[in-house]
């Protein structure tokens, strides 16, 4: 089975090298590699030419409008008739495409998605930020878990999508946050099914300091409610859970001199993510930063959720985004 696999990227380089040299040791290696780089001002264009030879690879330039749009333009270039879509700071282990190939190959759809894992070698920023992203004390473990929500929604820095669906639906919609759920959510309208592939996981390494990943996480607070109002059916009880932690921290705080005994809930909250952290990752500093990473995680996303609530459900005003102009910090 033949594959485009589209990458956008923004000034990072060093990135884009690390993910073309995974690429280079595939198993399965009928693919080809379409980089689109999204108005940056640190290129890629030497990276991608040291793998011409080993590759096949294109790479386009475009004026910045965030990784929506820019996948949809490397999809216009894109030869084969399924479209695989990694964000930059991905990772590919060497089994990845046999994997997905001999999937499809057995039960085809149309769409699927893969879990994302921290590599040994990742920062213990980095290990702590993915466990935040993946515990079930922090996100309900939704990503990347065949169970865990009705329909699985595959997310944009691991994503496969046949061209026909990707076309009929008109591909990612110009949005800046959320985008990858939005298409999900099209396709599925559409009556395209999904599926987790377990075994097509990516080693990914998201944000390098708790300030990027505060801003990350805050954008999908908004994006949350902005999908709300596109897809009414898309917002389940588990992405509220985060804002009612904010205000619950808060009034416990708040309470906390009156009836000092409160501490004990942060304090045990704490407590369980430390061992949780500790027997995934078997390391007492991970487990440490994974506390501070978890609960930058729920203030980040529920705090963004409440404000673009009050503004957008509330207030009634039109579609906003903070950070924009760092999106890819």
């Amino acid at each position: 089975m033949f594959f485009s696999i589209i990458i956008p990227v923004y000034n990072r380089p060093d990135e884009v090298d690390e993910l073309l040299q995974s690429l280079c040791e595939q198993t399965h290696n009928q693919f080809e590699v379409i980089i689109v780089e999204d108005g940056s001002s640190r290129d890629s264009q030497e990276v991608v030419d040291k793998y011409r030879e080993r590759l096949s690879i294109r790479y386009h330039e475009k004026t910045n409008s965030g990784p929506g749009l820019s996948r949809n333009a490397g999809a216009e270039l894109a030869s084969h008739d399924y479209l695989i879509f990694f964000d930059s700071d991905c990772i590919i282990p060497p089994t990845y495409l046999e994997n997905v190939s001999l999937f499809l190959d057995d039960q085809h759809v149309d769409v699927y998605g893969g879990p994302d894992a921290a590599l040994p070698t990742f920062t213990t920023v980095q290990k702590a930020i993915n466990y935040a992203m993946t515990s079930f004390f922090t996100t309900g473990g939704i990503r990347g878990r065949k169970r865990s929500m009705d329909t699985f929604l595959p997310r944009g820095f691991n994503m496969g999508v046949s061209r026909e669906a990707f076309e009929t639906v008109g591909g990612y919609r110009k949005m800046r946050f959320g985008e990858d759920i939005d298409l999900s959510l099209r396709l599925i309208s559409a009556g395209y099914a999904t599926a987790l592939i377990p075994d097509a996981h990516v080693y990914h390494k998201r944000r390098t300091n708790y300030r990027q990943f505060f801003k990350q996480v805050y954008n999908f607070g908004i994006a949350r409610i902005n999908l709300f109002l596109l897809h009414p059916d898309s917002l389940k009880a588990v992405h509220l859970l985060p804002s009612l932690f904010v205000i619950g921290m808060a009034f416990t705080l708040l309470l906390a001199p009156l009836f000092p005994p409160l501490l004990l809930i942060p304090g045990t909250y704490s407590l369980l993510l430390f061992i949780d952290s500790f027997t995934k990752n078997r390391s007492v500093k991970v487990a440490l930063h994974s506390i501070i990473s978890s609960w930058i995680q729920l203030i980040g996303y529920g705090t963004g959720f409440l404000v673009a609530a009050w503004k957008r459900l509330v207030l009634r005003k039109g579609e906003f985004r903070a950070f924009e102009k760092k999106f890819y910090d």
